[in-house]
Order: structure tokens, then C-alpha cells, then sequence
């Protein structure tokens, strides 16, 4: 089933809603609108009322609303709320500060039709294409700054070397014995530096798909889905 309502709202103004099927999701909506009163400005919070579960994202004076089945779980329709929440104000601009209320309907509710069929039936292929893509690019550079980092290394260790086997006919025996211990010292030296580089590349790397997988987990670069959902617990009971 997936999402089945979804609305955009001022404070208390809907500015635009729609809904695929007959229920009192308006009516529930609404009641939701006057409890967010309570709260700040920007949070994210979903609500039960069986069997359904709505979910609310309020961010920059705007409230995006929408109601989905239980299986949806949270991240498609957060996902939603906010490609709704970029298109509202992409496409209304200062508009949405001062409009009356219903004045975006007539436009935007196609919108919202539109992309709650999108996210119901095929919720994921952007957002996950779009997550390959930034993992093999960040690997593909972090692999070639190692390959360019080792190549380096090798090529001081050959020119080490070849000074190595010009100085000795030029050398007596000792001067060419310290002549290699101080070769060996250096490539060590070379050898310790490139494992320190290549080590913190690596970490990066790691560190960076765990990023990226909990910024497509919490719905945003900030990961402000989770760190406000952390918060409205705390401070938002279920209403139902």
C-alpha cells in the first residue's frame, strides 16, 4: 500500500494535501498540526493510529505530513517528506510564508500524488543509485592516491639505489657500507611514511561508507532525522 496521504502546511494553514484513498487521515492530520504547536520549530516525529502510522517533518516554518502502512517502516516516507518538502519550496519559493490556506492545492496536490506513487512503488532506486555512486567515486580516488603514494615510494627507493651503485667504484669500503646503512634507514623511513598514508586512507575510506550510509539512513547530510528524532521522544508522546 505504502503512502496514502501526504500535506504541507503552515502552522495551522495546509497549503496542499492529497489523499489516494477514503479515510479521516485530514481529520488526524489536523489534530496532529495542533499538537506539533507544542514543540520546536524544525523536529521530525511519526505517530501511530492503527493501522496506519503518520509521519512529520517540520523544518524553516514549513510541517510536511504524510500517512503510511505500518510496513513502510520510516525511512521511505521520511524520504519522502523531504523530496516533498525540496519541491514545495523549490517551486514556491517566499510564496509559502504568506499564501492562504489551499492556495498551492490546485498545482502541488498532483505533486504529491505523483510522488507518493513514486516512493510507494519504487521508494529506493534513486536514493540507493545515488549512494553506489558517491562509494565507488570516493573509492576510486582514495585507491588511486594509494597507487600514487606507493609508486612514489618506489621510485625514491630506486634512486637510492642507483646512487648506491654509482658511489661505490667512487668509494672505498666504508665510506660505501655507511653509504648503505644510511640508504636502508631512508627506504625505512619511506617504507613506515607510506604505511602511515596508506593506513589513514583506508580509515577514511571506512569511515566515509559509514557516513554516507547514515546519511541515507537518517534522510540528510546532518543526519537531522536521527539526532531530532532523539529529541522529539523525549519530548513528543504518541498521540493514539
Amino acid at each position: 500500500m505504502g503512502i496514502l496521504y501526504g500535506m504541507v502546511a503552515r502552522g495551522q494553514v495546509v497549503l496542499a494535501e492529497f489523499s489516494a484513498t477514503q479515510t479521516n487521515a485530514s481529520v488526524v492530520a489536523r489534530l496532529i498540526l495542533e499538537k506539533m504547536k507544542e514543540v520546536k520549530n524544525n523536529c521530525i516525529s511519526s505517530f501511530s493510529h492503527h493501522p496506519y502510522i503518520f509521519h512529520v517533518k517540520g523544518t524553516d516554518g514549513l510541517t510536511v505530513l504524510c500517512m503510511a502502512d505500518d510496513a513502510s517502516r520510516r525511512i521511505i516516507p521520511f524520504a519522502f517528506l523531504e523530496d516533498i518538502h525540496k519541491k514545495f519550496v523549490k517551486t514556491f519559493g517566499r510564496a509559502v510564508h504568506s499564501a492562504s490556506a489551499y492556495a498551492m492545492n490546485d498545482e502541488f496536490s498532483r505533486v504529491l500524488c505523483q510522488q507518493m506513487d513514486h516512493f510507494s512503488r519504487n521508494p529506493n532506486v534513486d536514493r540507493l543509485n545515488r549512494l553506489k555512486g558517491e562509494m565507488n567515486q570516493v573509492q576510486s580516488v582514495l585507491i588511486d592516491n594509494i597507487e600514487k603514494a606507493l609508486e612514489r615510494g618506489d621510485r625514491l627507493a630506486l634512486l637510492v639505489e642507483k646512487a648506491i651503485t654509482m658511489q661505490q667504484p667512487m668509494q672505498g669500503n666504508n665510506s660505501t657500507v655507511a653509504l648503505k646503512r644510511k640508504a636502508r634507514s631512508y627506504k625505512n623511513v619511506i617504507w613506515w611514511r607510506d604505511c602511515k598514508f596508506t593506513a589513514t586512507l583506508m580509515l577514511l575510506f571506512l569511515l566515509t561508507i559509514v557516513y554516507v550510509s547514515l546519511a541515507f539512513v537518517c534522510n540528510g547530510l546532518f543526519l537531522s532525522s536521527c539526532f531530532n528524532h532523539m529529541t522529539m521522544a523525549s519530548v513528543v508522546p504518541h498521540m493514539f
